[in-house]
């Protein structure tokens, strides 16, 4: 189970802290990643961390938002400072096993939302201006 938590209605400039309490799982390698779909659109990702602690972020939010975990919490935190509103948005965490990276071919790039197993129920952010 993923359960998320955090969500809310903040103005433009605020802060909103999100959780996800993960549980039931037993991976020793694993990628955890918060994923947004803002209305009308697609998922996309804001940030991931891998079982190392290596974490990436998308360019729409670098250096406004960022992904830790407590282990002995199992949980899974994003801090997102200066939202705006275009961050209005269904916010998601998910986990799979293995690598954040994914490599072939030469190219490497970050696991997308098609190559999560495990979803949770999603947290709503709302920004208003």
């Amino acid at each position: 189970h993923l359960v998320e938590s955090g969500g809310g209605s903040v103005q433009s400039g605020g802060s909103l802290r999100l959780s996800c309490v993960v549980s039931g799982y037993t991976y020793s390698n694993f990628c955890l990643g918060w994923f947004r779909q803002p209305p009308g659109k697609g998922r996309e990702r804001v940030a991931d961390i891998g079982s190392d602690g290596s974490t990436n972020y998308a360019e729409s939010v670098t250096g406004r938002v960022t992904i830790s975990r407590d282990n002995d919490k199992n949980t899974l935190y994003l801090q997102m400072n200066n939202l705006k509103p275009e961050d209005t948005a269904m916010y998601y965490c998910a986990l799979d096993g293995g690598d954040c990276w994914i490599r072939f071919g030469g190219h490497e790039r970050r696991r997308g939302s098609h190559e999560y197993n495990w979803w949770g129920q999603g947290t709503q952010v709302t920004v208003s201006s």
